[in-house]
């Protein structure tokens, strides 16, 4: 490895990393040609001679057909390792590698090989090297992100390499492969080369431009090339230069190599009975040996590959038409056993549009979907689409592909089928249908009120044409829309009346959904009703999603936790994991009920699941959560850093229902800073429409915090005035937020004459699970008793609220109920900081499940995480508590909370 030292001890680290047990991966990409093989190759040799177990896939271009292909090759030595699995995981993985069963959700793939590779580490340290990932088909690339991202406590380290650089992480790392350097780059040709005449070195150094491909094979070829080299792009000038070498085999290794870049997972026996089919006698191993001889392939066992995929592509289009018709269509003829692969085939050996070959792939798309393995769906409908005359039903067919491809989050796959439709001939069930994959793939934040009456149109016309289903989905989409991006008055308008004109059951879900997302104000209070008499099926996460989003958007923050837990759990336990970051997002309204050790958990989890789905508007949210729940944890720097990495995402300021959460937050760190009037002025701009933080729902949970700046920076009449609209608007929406909103600020911001009897009104009118809201009133009720001159009286309302902000961890309100509980002359000693503190979200997340009972296994199943996993975090959780052992978990964490109740006083 000549120019790769700065590389390989970046690698050369991460693999000592895991053998001490803290794993990771990183993916390297680069052009073809720029060493990514060879620096895997040389990283994966140091593994072996140190000690680590190397696993190895790669992608190959007609696999992708193949769901689990490159899974099951990775796994092949470790396969022994299955029997010791569980009965359920053992299961899951025999189902995924065979083509007769239905293919199971990702999850269930990725947790048995999670388990399987952390056993077989917890033997010896694994590398897992994954070459050439952006051909591994869909399937094997989820799961294998899936690992990848879990490895952090494993001794496994994954290192991948790509043509290009996903915008989905395979973990936290990334090496880009750059050209060599000149010296490097000249270093290496003359070891390969060393006596080229000085003017074509020349030559070969500039035009191969650091790539150590060309630096290796273009003077093997370079008799006769050099007029090309001045004019051909660095790809075309290997590919000729591959193809070139090919002229001086016989016709029979010439065959042998075709056979081979048409079907690259050929068995050796396969390869010579076809070139002697092909070619009309007998093809031997003589064949084999001068295509190794000419260093064009190498032999792996009994499998010859080529070695680099510019190879396969040369010979490939070095061949005649004629000559790859007949190698696809004798291929065809040997495939019975792998539909999928005589079907691709079939496609490659057909001239021109054949309907008949068209309809039998779809056919195959249609069982590969019922099967659930969308991933052998979307190549077949991709050959289809190629066989098809009529430009409407060509496109028909990539929508279809599309969607397929936008359910298994393959986003590039979803933009090349987006670029090749012909949008002038989308029927409108097809265009409703497309602008729902858009939505979900490539979410286009720029023009809100636009996109959104484009889809509500699509949506019509999608139901005019008795697709309902399409419809309801799209238009539900759209409202959606109205909320995040808080759409104006008029397009909330006409998508609510677009659903009225559909007659709808006004008791069904996704109505109250759609009701409630596009206008709160005119629906809301009819939602409220409807959402408390409906009974769902638990089990059912969609429609418990509907109901718990319609309630949070509208503010009945009680009823949304309940409904999206359901949702959440249902979710659990089908490991659908963007969903399931969707549920989470139940952590927001936890916040506004006092939970913030629960919205904590849920946040970090939730963060986690939404990046690794590319759920990015509930990572949006989350990430705005939990910049709030560190604010009021107390935690200041966290919370800071958390809003400022939210406001660099390109997707905020188009994101209304988080910009005014990020303002939420700022505000109340200026304030607990005590930094009043800055604090005023941060979040009046959330009550100023022509603000970018305004939103017009979501703009009220700020109201307390309002009230609390607007008494501490003497601007209370202001206040007022911005919130002279409130008494009316919670009269049509009567929402928990709306109900607090305005029994707080008038309580608060009441002059002195009226004050006594508004608090207690405010007390009595809060919603009871509203308990931080409540301790927050009663910390103002004793301020305000104390500016009275009524000490003794403010004692009683102090210190309910010091118990509470303590309960909950809300130390910032705590301290401040304790400065004012000394001023009234009672001693209130500071909270000291407990070893609960300490542990992070997910490992109090793992504390309380273990505490319950859960063995290391049920909790990683829960989490989505390895047992072994599980075992490390118990393992530093177990001294920080000051215990020994799982059994006295239960009895520390009850500790924790009497301490946390108790402390202080």
């Amino acid at each position: 490895m000549r120019g790769r030292d700065e590389e390989l001890r970046t690698l050369r680290g991460l693999l000592a990393d895991a053998a001490a047990g803290h794993g990771g991966a990183l993916l390297v990409h680069g052009a073809a040609g720029v060493g990514k093989s060879a620096l895997l190759r040389t990283v994966g040799a140091e593994a072996a001679e140190s000690g680590f177990k190397v696993l190895r896939t790669s992608g190959v271009e007609p696999e992708q057909w193949l769901p689990f292909a490159a899974l099951q090759m990775l796994l092949q030595p470790v396969a022994r390792g299955m029997k010791d699995l569980s009965d359920p995981h053992r299961s899951a993985l025999s189902a995924a590698f065979s083509a007769s069963d239905t293919e199971p959700e990702i999850y269930r793939v990725g947790l048995p090989v999670l388990e399987l590779l952390a056993d077989e580490a917890s033997l010896r340290p694994l590398l897992l090297l994954v070459d050439d990932l952006q051909w591994i088909d869909s399937s094997s690339r989820d799961v294998l992100k899936f690992v990848a991202r879990r490895t952090h406590d494993l001794a496994i380290q994954v290192i991948a390499g790509a043509r290009v650089q996903y915008s989905e992480s395979y973990g936290h790392l990334d090496l880009p492969l750059l050209p060599l350097s000149r010296p490097a780059a000249a270093e290496l040709l003359d070891a390969g080369a060393p006596d080229l005449p000085p003017s074509l070195r020349a030559l070969i150094l500039e035009r191969a431009a650091g790539n150590p491909l060309a630096l290796v094979e273009l003077p093997k070829a370079v008799q006769g090339m050099t007029a090309q080299l001045d004019d051909l792009p660095l790809t075309q000038r290997l590919e000729d230069a591959f193809s070139a070498r090919t002229d001086s085999v016989s016709r029979e290794c010439r065959t042998l190599l075709l056979v081979l870049a048409a079907e690259p997972a050929a068995p050796l026996n396969l390869l010579l009975d076809l070139a002697s089919r092909l070619t009309g006698s007998a093809v031997s191993v003589d064949a084999v040996q001068e295509a190794v001889d000419a260093d064009l392939v190498t032999l792996v066992g009994f499998t010859a590959e080529f070695r680099h995929p510019l190879m396969r592509t040369a010979i490939y289009n070095h061949a005649t038409l004629a000559d790859r018709l007949a190698t696809h269509r004798a291929l065809a003829a040997v495939m019975e056993g792998t539909p999928e692969r005589r079907l691709a085939h079939e496609a490659a050996a057909t001239i021109g549009p054949d309907e008949e070959l068209a309809a039998r792939l779809e056919r195959f798309a249609d069982a590969s979907q019922a099967a659930g393995r969308a991933a052998a769906a979307v190549p077949a409908l991709r050959q289809a689409a190629d066989l098809v005359l009529d430009a409407q039903r060509r496109t028909g067919i990539l929508v279809r592909a599309a969607e397929l491809s936008s359910e298994i989050n393959h986003s590039i796959s979803v933009q090349a089928l987006l670029d090749r439709m012909d949008m002038s001939v989308l029927d409108p069930v097809d265009r409703a249908r497309l602008m729902v994959v858009s939505d979900s793939s490539a979410f286009e934040p720029g023009e809100p009120e636009r996109r959104i009456e484009d889809m509500v149109t699509a949506a019509a016309g999608a139901f005019d044409a008795g697709a309902r289903d399409v419809a309801e989905n799209l238009l539900w989409r759209a409202s959606a829309r109205c909320f995040f991006q808080d759409g104006d008055a008029q397009v909330r308008s006409r998508t609510a009346a677009e659903l009225d004109r559909w007659s709808p059951d006004p008791n069904a879900p996704h109505v109250l959904a759609v009701r409630a997302y596009a206008e709160p104000y005119r629906h809301g209070a009819d939602v409220i009703a409807r959402l408390g008499g409906i009974g769902a099926d638990h089990q059912d996460g969609r429609i418990l999603h509907f109901l718990g989003s319609g309630a949070m958007v509208t503010g009945d923050a009680s009823r949304a936790v309940q409904y999206l837990a359901a949702a959440a759990a249902a979710w659990r336990s089908q490991g659908r994991l963007g969903l399931l970051a969707r549920s989470l997002a139940a952590a927001w309204p936890q916040v506004y009920l006092g939970r913030l050790e629960r919205a904590r958990e849920e946040c970090a989890e939730g963060l986690a699941l939404a990046e690794e789905t590319g759920e990015w508007i509930v990572w949006l949210g989350l990430k705005a959560t939990a910049g709030l729940v560190a604010a009021l944890r107390g935690e200041t720097e966290q919370a800071t850093r958390t809003t400022g990495e939210l406001r660099t995402h390109g997707l905020f300021l188009q994101m209304p229902f988080v910009t005014v959460m990020a303002q939420q937050t700022d505000g109340l760190l200026a304030l607990f800073e005590g930094r009043a009037t800055e604090a005023y002025d941060v979040l009046s701009r959330a009550f100023d429409p022509a603000d970018p933080h305004y939103h017009s729902v979501s703009r009220w949970l700020l109201a307390p915090d309002l009230a609390d700046a607007a008494v501490a920076a003497g601007t209370v009449r202001q206040a007022r005035d911005l919130l002279a609209g409130l008494p009316e608007l919670a009269g049509r929406l009567p929402s928990e937020m709306m109900v607090v909103a305005h029994a707080y600020t008038d309580a608060v911001l009441a002059p002195d004459d009226t004050a006594e009897e508004r608090y207690a009104a405010a007390l009595t009118a809060l919603p009871a699970a509203w308990t931080l809201s409540r301790a927050r009133l009663r910390l103002h009720h004793g301020r305000w008793l104390r500016r009275q001159r009524r000490n003794v009286d403010a004692r009683n309302p102090l210190r309910l609220a010091r118990a509470e902000f303590d309960r909950v961890g809300a130390r910032p309100w705590a301290e401040m109920a304790r400065e004012q509980l000394r001023a009234t002359g009672e001693s209130s000693g500071r909270r000291h900081a407990n070893t609960g503190d300490q542990l992070s979200a997910q490992e109090m997340q793992i504390a309380v499940l273990a505490s319950r009972g859960l063995s290391n296994r049920e909790i990683g199943q829960r989490l989505f995480i390895s047992h072994r996993t599980v075992g490390a975090h118990l393992y530093r959780i177990y001294p920080r508590l000051g215990i020994t052992g799982r059994g006295k978990l239960a009895a520390a964490l009850a500790a924790l909370q009497d301490e946390q109740a108790t402390s202080g006083l």
